[in-house]
Order: C-alpha cells, then sequence, then structure tokens
C-alpha cells in the first residue's frame, strides 16, 4: 500500500509518502520512501518520485485516498523527448 507516514514535531506535521504493507503501523517499517508533503507551506509542497510510485503500482499497490488526491493533483511533468527535436 502507499500511504502516509507522519513525523515531524508535534502541531508540525510533514509526511513521507511511503510503500509500506497493508497491516503494518502508520509509522512501522516501510518498504520504500516514495515521497514527501508538507502541509506547513503556502501552497502545500509535494515532492514524488513518480517512477518509482508507477512501478509499485504496477505490481499492485494501492493507494490511501489521500495519496491518491496528491498523485492526481501532482502528475509527472512531461519528458522532453531529445530524438525528437
Amino acid at each position: 500500500m502507499i500511504r502516509l507516514a507522519r513525523v515531524g514535531a508535534r502541531k508540525q506535521p510533514y509526511y513521507r509518502i511511503v510503500v509500506i504493507e497493508k497491516d503494518r503501523a502508520r509509522n512501522g517499517r516501510s518498504i520504500e520512501v516514495v515521497g514527501t508533503y508538507n502541509p506547513r507551506t503556502n501552497p502545500a509542497t509535494v515532492n514524488l518520485k513518480h517512477e518509482r510510485i508507477a512501478y509499485w503500482k504496477g505490481v499492485g499497490a494501492q493507494f490511501s485516498p489521500t495519496v491518491e488526491k496528491l498523485v492526481t493533483k501532482n502528475p509527472a511533468a512531461p519528458v522532453a523527448d531529445p530524438a525528437a527535436a
């Protein structure tokens, strides 16, 4: 499952977007960190490793509802093909 793991100080949330087994604890041992989310900036900062998210999605990982919203609002930037130029 791809979901949020909360890190940061009390009343200063900062989240890692992690690939983790569904039945593990929220901040338990994750398989891989695939991004970060900081809701305290204006606008909120989201950094994603789109190629790793696509890989995990391809092997059957499911998004949590919140992560699904973050990924759809922050699509991967189109890669310019140098051979096409």
